[in-house]
């Protein structure tokens, strides 16, 4: 998915000059997963929220996700609209991101938010036994 994204910078005289820029999405939302997340944002009352996408090493368990609304960005953020929601991944999340699909499922066998990240592998654990509860 590409989606557009300003750039602002300064020129030489201090003004801002914006420029289009076209970058490929790391991430989709579904249409169920949009839809659930513009209607949690509606409910808020605190405005300016994106929703925050962030990845960490989980140990034996992989790539832990982390979803949730933020209204801050920080420097090297990328911040971008995603199905028509608002969305904000760190730098360092990013390349671990591309190509992953978020969807939303409410269903008795599943409920809530789901990355799907054809990144993700399913190695052993470091200690190699495989079993190690960590």
């Amino acid at each position: 998915m590409i989606v557009s994204s300003t750039d602002t910078k300064p020129d030489a005289a201090g003004a801002e000059n914006v420029s289009a820029l076209q970058v490929v999405a790391p991430v989709v939302l579904t249409d169920n997963a949009a839809a659930n997340v513009r209607e949690l944002l509606e409910a808020q009352t605190q405005q300016g929220l994106s929703l925050r996408v962030a990845v960490q090493s989980g140990g034996c368990s992989g790539l832990q996700y982390q979803l949730f609304f933020d209204d801050q960005t920080r420097p090297g953020d990328l911040t971008l609209t995603v199905a028509g929601v608002p969305v904000v991944i760190d730098q360092m999340s990013v390349p671990h991101l591309h190509g992953s699909t978020i969807d939303y499922a409410d269903t008795p066998e599943k409920q809530g938010f789901t990355i799907d990240n054809p990144n993700a592998t399913s190695g052993g654990c470091a200690c190699g036994g495989g079993s190690c509860g960590c």
